[in-house]
């Protein structure tokens, strides 16, 4: 496969058929990849960014399949002294029951089920996604921004993968020395193919209206814009 171009194959995980068991088997794996590949660190740092002392920090991820990305958040919250509300909300319905599962009942996250669209006008800070924007169309992507930039106070933040050669060829070899799940190895590879490069966000942000966003890479081949107010 040529990664000049996005693909736009579909990915296993996405498909409604998939049995409860193994979705859930999927998720417990792609959140041992996300520590692996240390997913977390740019959504942490954009946090810290726009924390502010002594006040309280509203947060939607959007996409929050097995609940990690929130739960990494709660903790860094809790261990900086940062009161914070989060709530994720996914668009799967087995997505919630796997995530209240892996999560201690004293975290402050709710998940819910459904459209991010419906939660708009509940005074969020920030929203973010993370392994979310590569899963959209293009247009699906330029009203997730839309939506982002009017309902963040402080900043919203888009953390996904890069495309790029090495990833794509050297992650089927981690993952199956890992042992992880047959779609997560065959899913993970399609994820890189269908995310985005740095020269290509420009003109998706341009299409959605916004400025002052900026594109960067972070290590290992993550590729986050953030929107800083």
């Amino acid at each position: 496969m040529t990664l000049a171009q996005r693909s736009l194959a579909e990915e296993q995980m996405d498909d409604p058929a998939l049995p409860e068991e193994q979705y859930a088997a999927l998720l417990n794996d792609l959140a041992r990849v996300n520590t692996l590949t240390m997913a977390a660190r740019p959504t942490l740092a954009f946090l810290a960014r726009i924390a502010r002392p002594g006040a309280r920090l509203k947060v939607l991820d959007v996409g929050f399949g097995q609940g990690d990305m929130l739960r990494r958040v709660a903790r860094w919250a809790a261990k900086g002294g940062v009161e914070v509300e989060l709530v994720g909300i996914d668009l799967n319905p087995r997505s919630a029951p796997v995530a209240r599962a892996a999560t201690p009942p004293d975290m402050p996250i709710a998940y819910r089920t459904g459209d991010y669209a419906e939660l708009a006008g509940q005074g969020w800070d920030a929203v973010m996604s993370s392994l979310v924007a590569h899963h959209m169309t293009d247009r699906q992507l330029v009203a997730f921004l839309r939506f982002m930039e009017a309902e963040a106070r402080l900043g919203w933040l888009v953390n996904d993968l890069h495309r790029h050669a090495l990833p794509y060829h050297g992650y089927p070899l981690l993952a199956r020395a890992m042992g992880w799940h047959r779609i997560v190895r065959e899913d993970g590879r399609l994820s890189i193919a269908r995310a985005y490069r740095p020269a290509e966000w420009p003109p998706i942000l341009s299409r959605a209206r916004i400025a002052g966003a900026e594109v960067a890479r972070h290590f290992p081949f993550r590729l986050c814009v953030t929107r800083v107010r």
